[in-house]
Formats: C-alpha cells, sequence, structure tokens
C-alpha cells in the first residue's frame, strides 16, 4: 500500500537530516545531530499535545531541517549577528519544509501555515505556535540542558539567564510539563535559582 503523504514528508525531512555530518550518541551508536533533533521533537510533541494537527507534526520534524549548512560562524560572532542567523535559520527551514510539502503535494494553506510556525509568527496568540515553543524548549531541557550546563560550568550567571528567558517562553502546561521531567540535581539547581531570581 502506497504512503500517505503525512508519513513521506516525514521520511523526505528524515532523509535530507540523515546528512548532517555531525553525529550524537544515542545509546551505543553514533546518529546524525539532527535526525535525533528532529525523531526527539516529533516524540516530545506526542507526550505533550497527542491531538497534534498534521500542519504542527511537520514544523515540529522540520524545525531544524539541514540546520549544518547554515553555521552560526558564517555571521558575525556578536549578539547582533546572532539573532540575524536565528532568523535566516528559520526563514531556511520553513523554505525548504515548504518545498518538501509541494512536492507531496499539500495545498499552499498548509505549507504557508508550517512556515508561519516554524518562524514562529504570532507566538504568544496562537496556540500551535505556543505548543511548538514548549516543544522546544522541553526537548532542550530533557535532552540538551546537562551538556550545555557542563560546556558553560564558569558561567552560571549565564545559565540562570538563559533558564529565564527560556521559562518566559513557555505557557502554563509547559512550565509544568517541564517541572515534571526528572532533571539533575545540578539542572535543578539552576532552574530553581532561575526561578526564584
Amino acid at each position: 500500500m502506497e504512503k500517505d503523504r503525512f508519513h513521506r514528508i516525514l521520511e523526505d525531512i528524515d532523509r535530507i537530516n540523515a546528512e548532517d555530518p555531525h553525529l550524537e550518541k544515542k545509546g551505543d551508536t553514533e546518529v546524525p545531530k539532527e535526525l535525533l533533533y528532529g525523531q526527539r521533537m516529533s516524540t516530545m510533541l506526542l507526550e505533550f499535545e497527542p491531538q497534534a494537527s498534521e500542519v504542527l507534526r511537520i514544523a515540529v520534524r522540520a524545525q531544524h531541517i539541514k540546520r549544518w549548512s547554515v553555521p552560526r560562524e558564517s555571521y558575525p560572532m556578536d549578539r547582533k549577528g546572532y539573532l540575524l542567523w536565528r532568523t535566516d535559520l528559520k526563514k531556511f527551514h520553513g523554505q525548504l519544509t515548504g518545498e518538501l510539502m509541494a512536492k507531496n503535494r499539500y495545498p499552499e494553506e498548509d505549507i504557508k501555515r508550517v512556515d508561519d510556525l516554524i518562524n514562529k509568527r504570532r507566538l504568544k496568540t496562537d496556540p500551535e505556535a505556543q505548543c511548538l515553543e514548549d516543544v522546544v524548549c522541553l526537548v532542550f531541557l530533557k535532552y540538551y540542558f546537562d551538556d550545555f550546563i557542563a560546556k558553560h560550568k564558569d558561567e552560571e550567571e549565564k545559565i540562570v539567564e538563559i533558564v529565564r528567558k527560556t521559562w518566559s517562553k513557555m505557557s502554563k502546561k509547559g512550565h509544568e510539563a517541564a517541572m515534571l521531567m526528572e532533571h539533575s540535581g545540578k539542572a535543578l539547581k539552576l532552574i530553581g535559582k532561575a526561578l526564584v531570581d
């Protein structure tokens, strides 16, 4: 039986992300970094919002599609350069995902919707954009926060500020999900400090 277009586009996104030359450990094996990230995003979405729409599920899976091809070092290494890089990345991810959706015969309105979600337009007024942001934050806290802490072990105030900013982007439901997660002692201490200060 032919696969439906939703499963085909997930395969297309994964096929591109499997080309990531950067590898990350998953158990005893090494996996392309963005392939693993996309799959973690999808898993988290279905835990957090099991009734998520098809367009939201596509946007979540494609959040970092082919991210390695736009390296941070190709922009000025200051705050302005960082913000420009992030903005250009979102446009790139949205455009590439739109091309894949068009190939899989999604209507223009769905393509535009996914582009809006990936670019996080109307974040505080669009429940699906907010859900995507919650999932981004939850995936960071679950899978990447401890490594981030280790990398910046001498910059506690910077980490606390990042947690505070992350928290401010999340909904109440996102906060509740974050607090139900298992965290390392160091992570819990920093989260507590961010929320109290």
